[in-house]
């Protein structure tokens, strides 16, 4: 360390020193990969053979004809298209209140605090102190310079600069890690408005497929109640036998039995939506939903899958993942190179603070030092050797990312052609059953058919009827998989494109 009276000359020299070492830290190289983004899958399609574009459609309600379009992007609201305005309104009240998207957002601004604070290490440190002392130091030991005086004050003021140039990049390499990060929390945040909306919008079909469901089996309860209201009559005047008018009080007590369980979920779907909505289940939704007030989107996106792997947060969230994973074996490599650390001062000294500023007490001094590793057991070869295997990990998982979300729209595109067609099959299964029922009342009642034809009509009914809701709600779920599996449109949101600006 060098003291001296401070002079212009020095002082200049020493700010040029700083001001050299932070042009080389600017300047210089940074060791490790640069980050190449994988390249996209190269397929067309989604499945080996042709698919239509449009799928098969019935008179029967939510049987409309749905038509694939390649060209068609993905709305930021995209559960809008379901044109139901009390699901816009749940779904805007609890992307405020839900405790997940709230957790998301705290989490991504935590990813970005960091990246600031490791920026602050492009910068030199720089702080100040004041240190006032008193001291009584052995006679022998005055300074003969001085007054001689063993007993004296002293105080200090001065202004410490360090700095550590990035020579090899290791700094970059760990601001670029962290913006890695933290561009992946935003992904991840994008990933939980995602299933969050989905979610709510499933958690709505549900409802309305339960409500359905509860319909169709009182409808079947009133039947089977009318029914037995002609068994008992008939019994009365002796035309039919007391077993058969039991065998119809059984079968309407099973149906009757259907009933408690469909009521059970309905409550359940009920509580979801309000905890997916940041309630208790005390705090009522004032919407209920139905099939009927749901309309079926007539167009749906088909994105490529080289378009797949832009849209779908998690893909990107993984691809994010891979970038810091580059970076930080940048950042394993630096730490195995030379470190310097530059380090100065400059300030006053006096016996007194009203002198602090008298000529002759000015001091300043610079330094610095070259660390290099030599022996440490081996601690940063195989922290580097760990970093390259993270990246190998990260890279295999974004395979599997990618490999997974071309299967997830594969098997959603499957679903909603396979599902249509069901429809039309339970809408013919449902009017056959139909028929067949009122034909056997008739007959019951003029005696034709046995008790037992009736009732192998009226359980083939029940089974046709529910099973009608549950494809025409299956077909509401297939929608949102779909949008869910293409990334729900992320990017036309505009907090989406605030968040995209911060990021880059």
């Amino acid at each position: 360390m060098r003291i001296a009276s401070m002079t212009s000359n020095g002082w200049q020299g020493g700010r040029a020193l700083l001001a050299l070492g932070i042009a080389i830290a600017l300047g210089g190289c940074a060791v490790g990969p640069d980050y190449r983004r994988p390249e996209a899958p190269k397929a067309q399609t989604y499945a080996a053979t042709p698919q239509a574009e449009t799928t098969a459609s019935t008179s029967a309600p939510g049987g409309e004809a749905q038509r694939l379009v390649k060209s068609m992007d993905i709305p930021g609201q995209w559960w809008t298209l379901f044109h139901s305005e009390p699901l816009n309104a749940l779904i805007a009240d609890a992307l405020k209140h839900n405790a997940d998207v709230d957790a998301a957002h705290a989490a991504l601004q935590v990813a970005w605090e960091n990246v600031y604070a490791q920026r602050a290490a492009y910068f030199p440190s720089v702080s100040a102190g004041v240190n006032p002392t008193r001291q009584d130091i052995a006679k022998d030991l005055a300074s003969p310079a001085a007054s001689g005086a063993s007993l004296y004050s002293l105080t200090t003021a001065q202004v410490s600069v360090s700095y550590a140039p990035d020579l090899w990049g290791g700094n970059r390499r760990q601001v670029e890690s962290l913006v890695a990060d933290a561009n992946a929390q935003r992904f991840q945040l994008e990933a939980t408005y995602l299933t969050l909306t989905s979610n709510l919008v499933n958690a709505a079909i549900g409802e309305a497929s339960l409500r359905a469901q509860i319909d169709t089996s009182q409808r079947i309860i009133d039947l089977q109640t009318q029914v037995l209201d002609t068994l008992k009559r008939q019994y009365a005047l002796g035309d039919v036998a007391e077993t058969t008018v039991a065998a119809q009080v059984a079968t309407l007590e099973q149906s009757r039995a259907t009933l408690p369980p469909l009521q059970k979920q309905l409550a359940q779907q009920r509580d979801l939506m309000a905890a997916l909505s940041g309630r208790t289940p005390d705090q009522a939704i004032d919407a209920s939903f139905t099939l009927d007030s749901l309309q079926l989107p007539a167009e749906l996106p088909m994105s490529l899958p080289a378009q797949l792997v832009e849209q779908r947060p998690d893909v990107r969230a993984a691809e994010e993942q891979l970038h810091a994973a580059s970076a930080d074996v940048g950042v394993a490599i630096a730490n195995r190179l030379p470190n310097v650390q530059i380090n100065a001062s400059f300030g006053r000294a006096s016996e007194k603070a009203s002198q602090l500023f008298s000529g002759g007490a000015g001091f300043w001094n610079l330094g610095g030092s070259i660390t290099q590793p030599l022996f440490d057991g081996g601690a940063l070869k195989h922290k580097q050797r760990a970093a390259e295997a993270s990246y190998r990990q990260a890279a295999a998982q974004y395979r599997g990312a990618v490999l997974g979300a071309v299967q997830n729209v594969a098997d959603t595109l499957h679903a909603i052609q396979a599902d249509a067609d069901a429809l039309v099959a339970n809408e013919r299964a449902e009017r056959a059953a139909a028929r067949s029922l009122d034909i056997a009342r008739r007959q019951l009642a003029l005696g034709d058919i046995s008790e037992s034809a009736m009732h192998t009509a009226e359980l083939t009914w029940q089974q046709a009827s529910l099973a009608l809701v549950q494809a025409r709600a299956a077909r509401y779920a297939d929608t949102v998989a779909l949008f869910q599996a293409l990334g729900g449109g992320w990017w036309h949101r505009d907090d989406a494109t605030a968040l995209t600006s911060k990021a880059e």
